[in-house]
Parts: structure tokens; C-alpha cells; sequence
């Protein structure tokens, strides 16, 4: 229950925050440029806050059902305009007005996007050297000649000075091409550079290189001590704290942590007995780990984190931060970078070059929210930038009822000289609606199916 509340309520900030800058750019751009805005609204259904200067000025309101927004500004075609408001209307205005109006919704979704990223590069952040453990036999990163050792300098000429970075580069390749260049410096010290051929398979469905791949981290040997413990995770509910030393589990004495990590990952939803020595006292525990998806499979996980030494952990950690002008311009490239990652990727599922499965809804997005906030505020920041993106990109898609289908409107009116008739405009709406909650209702099954394989 614990773990549910977790999710749902990083699920709301983050909906939360995206949806103000969504909105804010609407009614800000069309305050600017002379259109009165009645309401600004978070959420839909009843009211549970409002507030307003006077009665001529724009109501805000917080309403119960946090899944969008809306600005409402003076408008004719959605009811009577008083004699004094008609300058102010937004279907008065001259079509270059209109389209910055429309289009700042988005647009603001990628500016948080860039402002994400700049603060993060400015004040950095410290992360694993992307160092590789013992590379999987027949894996890619096998037959690519990648070995124990290798650390990561650059992907396709992209720096990777941290591990999630540089796997983060990596996944976003796989889209754009099946030959990776990957430069790495070898453990005795030598710079090469090693070519990654992602089968077509994998490049269609990205979540089968996870299985594929076979890069996994250089891992000191850890003793099997417990440091960290996630509140609501298996291990907190088995009772294992921080400092607990693991004696054995199911009678099979633990060497180290590698041991105990390969032994939990193969036995997801089992019950384990668990000896742990704790003060000095051995004592028994039983322990559940959690089934979660990996790829195509399932692995145990049970929320805690080894030990690491403060020598062995600095040897291993390397800090990441840029100044203000580089730290802005690599936000920039990141976000739209990041961008087209995404209308190819839509392009891709749309012509059948990568799997429907791809698609993620609210239940996805939801779980992505809890797990990147366990993850610390860093991590969630980079999930709000993603999604923002997201959201911006999918509003910039020429379907009527989203942005990017008025906007198409708007360039048919600016060809024709006129714009399309009322009842033209509703048509292509309703089949606007009827494609976007067929894909909806689509992302909604694909997340069911997730929670129940």
C-alpha cells in the first residue's frame, strides 16, 4: 500500500508539472499578444480551489481529476462575447497570433525540458565510470569484440563519462542506426574504437537489448553486507537492515554480493530463508523477492543495496558538470536530440519498423514516475524531462483535437486564404478524437498486459 501511495503521488507532481508549463504557455503567449484568458485550469471535473483577482480577470482553478488542463480564453464560437470583449477574442485575431498561441503549449514542454537538463549539468552530478564487468558469452557485445575492462568514452562521438549516461546514449542509438560506433579504453590502456550491430530484430523492439546486449557494470568484490534498504521493498518487509551481514540463503553459504545479486535475480516471487548474522547474533528471515520485468523476462529484485567502501566507491565514481554556456547548449542538443528520438520512433511503430509494444500509458508512465523518485530527485528530474518532451513532440502531431491538428488547420488557412468551415474543422476532429483514444486505449492494454506477464 506504502508503495502504491509512493507511485501515485510522484504520478500526480509529475502530471502536475507538466501540464502547468503545458498550459502556462498558452496563457502566457496569449496574454502577451492581447487575448483575454476567462479560466486556467489544472485537472477537469469539480473544483477544489479557485481563485480569482476580480471579476474581470482570469480564474484559476485546481480541479479533482489530474489528467489535463485547459486555458479558456474569449471566444465567439464557444458563446456570447460581450461588446467590449470582441478585441480580445482569440478568433478575432490575425492567424499568426492564433498559431504562436497554439503553439507555446508545446513549446513550453520543450523550454522545461532544457531548463531540466541545464540544471543538472550545472550542478552535476556523480555517477559509476562506465567500466564493463565480464562481458556475456554470444551476446552483441561479445561478437563485437567488447571485453572486461573496457571503459566507455564515446558512443557515435558522444561523451559517456558515467554509466547511465552512456547507456542512456546507447538505447537512443539503437533507434537511429544498426551499426554503433563505440570508442572505449582498454584496461591496459589502449584506445579503441569497437563497431555494435544491433540485429533488426532488436532495433524494432529496443527492449529485447537488455537481453541481448551483454554489457553489465565492472563490479569491485563486495562483501555481502546491507547498506541501504528501499522502504515498502521486500527487504524491509523480510525485517533486513542496514549493516546485516548475509550468511547463506537456502542453506547456500554468500561469498560476496555478486553471489547473493545472481541468486535473487533467478528466483523471482520465491520465498527464501535467509541467515543473517546481525550485532554479532545470527538469526533467520524469510524474504519474497519482488518479480520484476527485464526485457522479455522476469527477475527477482529485493530493494537493497551493498556496502561499498568509501576507497573502493571514489575509485569507481566520477563527477559530471559543464559550465553555464556549455551546460546550456549540451541541454539544448540533449532536448532536441531527444526529440527526434521520439517522432522516429512514433514514425517507426506508425510504418511497422518497431513493435507496438513500445507504446507506454498511464500505468507505465505512473510506475517510471515511483521508480525514478526511489531513485533520487536527479533521476526524476531526468523523468519530467523525458516525458515533457514527450508531451511536446506528440503535441506537434498534425491530429485534430491536439495542438499540432489546429496548427495544420491554421497552414491549410494561411494556403487557402480562408479557413476551413466550421463543420469541415468538427469532422476532421471527431476523427481526430476517434484515432487518439483508439491509441490511448492501445497504450492502456499494452499496460495491462505488462502488469499481468
Amino acid at each position: 500500500m506504502a508503495s502504491l501511495a509512493h507511485t501515485l503521488f510522484y504520478f500526480v507532481v509529475a502530471l502536475g508539472v507538466l501540464i502547468a508549463f503545458h498550459e502556462f504557455g498558452h496563457f502566457w503567449v496569449a496574454r502577451r499578444l492581447g487575448v483575454k484568458v476567462l479560466r486556467f485550469s489544472l485537472g477537469f471535473g469539480k473544483p477544489l480551489l479557485r481563485y480569482r483577482k476580480s471579476a474581470d480577470d482570469t480564474e484559476f482553478i485546481l480541479s479533482a481529476l489530474p489528467l489535463g488542463g485547459y486555458v479558456k480564453m474569449v471566444d465567439e464560437r464557444e458563446g456570447e462575447v460581450a461588446a467590449k470583449d470582441l478585441p480580445y477574442a482569440f478568433n478575432r485575431q490575425r492567424l499568426p497570433v492564433r498559431f504562436a498561441i497554439v503553439l507555446a503549449g508545446p513549446l513550453f514542454n520543450f523550454f522545461l525540458a532544457i531548463l531540466i537538463y541545464w540544471s543538472i549539468y550545472l550542478v552535476g552530478e556523480t555517477g559509476m565510470r562506465p567500466v564493463l564487468g565480464p562481458v556475456e558469452k554470444e551476446s552483441l557485445a561479445a561478437q563485437a569484440g567488447f571485453r572486461a575492462g573496457d571503459e566507455v568514452l564515446s558512443i557515435d562521438r558522444k561523451s559517456t563519462p558515467t554509466w547511465n549516461l552512456a547507456m542512456s546514449t546507447l538505447f537512443e542509438q539503437v533507434i537511429d542506426d544498426e551499426n554503433i560506433p563505440i570508442e572505449v579504453q582498454t584496461a591496459d590502456g589502449r584506445r579503441e574504437t569497437r563497431t555494435l550491430i544491433i540485429p533488426q530484430n532488436v532495433a524494432q523492439q529496443p527492449e529485447l537489448l537488455a537481453d541481448r546486449l551483454g554489457f553489465r557494470p565492472f563490479e569491485p568484490k563486495l562483501a555481502p553486507i546491507v547498506d541501504k534498504v528501499e522502504p515498502g521493498s521486500p527487504a524491509a518487509a523480510a525485517g533486513l537492515r542496514k549493516g546485516d551481514v548475509l550468511v547463506s540463503v537456502n542453506g547456500i553459504a554468500i561469498n560476496d554480493w555478486a553471489q547473493w545479486v545472481e541468486y535473487i535475480r533467478a528466483r523471482p516471487d520465491e520465498e527464501l530463508t535467509v541467515d543473517i548474522e546481525r550485532d554479532g547474533v545470527r538469526t533467520s528471515v524469510k524474504l519474497r523477492p519482488a518479480a520484476v520485468a527485464s526485457g522479455s523476462d522476469k527477475i527477482g529484485r529485493i530493494g537493497a543495496s551493498a556496502y561499498i567502501p568509501d576507497d573502493v566507491l571514489k575509485s569507481m565514481q566520477v563527477e559530471y558538470r559543464l559550465g553555464v554556456l556549455p551546460a546550456f547548449t549540451a541541454a539544448v542538443a540533449k532536448t532536441y536530440d531527444y526529440s527526434l528520438l521520439t517522432l522516429k520512433m512514433m514514425g517507426r511503430m506508425l510504418t511497422g519498423k518497431a513493435a507496438i509494444e513500445n507504446l507506454s500509458g498511464p500505468i507505465s508512465i505512473a510506475q517510471y514516475a515511483g521508480q525514478s523518485a526511489r531513485l533520487g530527485a536527479m533521476q526524476f528530474l531526468k523523468f519530467l524531462a523525458i516525458v515533457s518532451i514527450s508531451l511536446g513532440a506528440l503535441n506537434l502531431l498534425p491530429v485534430p483535437v491536439l495542438d499540432g491538428g489546429h496548427l495544420m488547420f491554421y497552414v491549410v488557412e494561411a494556403v487557402k486564404g480562408s479557413p476551413l468551415s466550421e463543420r469541415t474543422q468538427a469532422l476532421w476532429q471527431q476523427i481526430g478524437l476517434a484515432v487518439l483514444l483508439c491509441l490511448m486505449s492501445l497504450a492502456f492494454i499494452m499496460d495491462i498486459e505488462r502488469l499481468f506477464n
